[in-house]
């Protein structure tokens, strides 16, 4: 698999609420940059999406990047909260598994409405 493969596979797995396919394409030693969260290791990796992962009701537009062993996704995560916030990922992938991760969302937007 190419590492364009690799992140598309890893991405569909994990949208679609299969989190054990997707943690297949994810290295043990995997770092990941979040907002407000630095995440090292495979078990944190996992718990992270999985904790996120329920509260989607779709995925909008895919547009992807790569340059070698990195690929970019842009794509908008759509829950209850919000269908039009972007969310970004660049992966680095070696040896046919995701080692690196660099996520950006605006995480306000995921929570519940403000009042008023």
């Amino acid at each position: 698999m190419t590492p364009c493969d690799v992140v598309r596979s890893y991405h569909q797995a994990w949208t679609t609420g299969d989190i054990q396919a997707a943690m297949s394409h994810v290295a043990d030693d995997i770092t990941c940059r979040a907002p407000g969260i630095d995440l090292t290791g495979k078990q944190d990796y996992q718990r992270f999406i999985a904790g996120f992962a329920p509260s989607l009701t779709g995925i909008g537009e895919i547009a992807e990047f790569v340059d070698d062993e990195r690929v970019a996704l842009f794509y908008y995560p759509q829950t209850t909260a919000t269908s039009t916030t972007p969310a970004a990922e660049l992966f680095t992938v070696r040896d046919g598994l995701i080692v690196d991760s660099i996520l950006v969302f605006d995480r306000l937007s995921y929570g519940p409405p403000s009042e008023g």
